[in-house]
């Protein structure tokens, strides 16, 4: 693996984490939410997913992947999906204009503690790829210095 492979390795997760918490802090903006705007159902929570980034797109070199499956590749975000797992919140509320019948407000599937979890998680991994770039840029600084000497 080479150093200028290892700067995009940390940079894709550093890219990653930073699209998760950006996903985080829409899950945690809306909270609230129980329209939204073309739709009578409350903001559905969303998941971000990552794989493994390929270097190597082409058929004929995934051939010789036995040689490659060794060396990190990166990550990527894979996919962004809402959680239909979970249920909506059920709130008695009846002077609330979304209110059902029963008095009932459907509050999104957002748990806060949750996502405050996940931020944190996320905003950790960042941090370890920001401290793996800065060791990777004095080991770079450090090899030109003793080119120079």
């Amino acid at each position: 693996m080479g150093l200028f492979q290892a700067f995009d390795i940390t940079a894709s997760g550093m890219e990653a984490q930073r699209f998760r918490m950006d996903t985080i802090a829409e899950n945690i903006a809306n909270v609230n939410t129980t329209r939204k705007e073309n739709s009578n159902e409350p903001y559905r929570r969303k998941v971000v997913t990552f794989e493994t980034r390929s270097l190597n797109p082409m058929f004929e070199d995934s051939l010789d992947d036995y040689l490659t499956k060794f060396q990190g590749n990166g990550v990527k975000v894979s996919r962004v999906y809402e959680d239909t797992e979970t249920d909506f919140t059920m709130v008695y509320d009846p002077s609330h204009p979304d209110a059902d019948e029963n008095g009932y407000v459907r509050y999104p599937n957002v748990n806060t503690v949750t996502e405050m979890t996940n931020l944190i998680d996320s905003s950790r991994s960042y941090q370890a790829n920001v401290t793996a770039f800065g060791a990777l840029k004095d080991m770079a600084s450090a090899g030109i210095s003793i080119g120079n000497s």
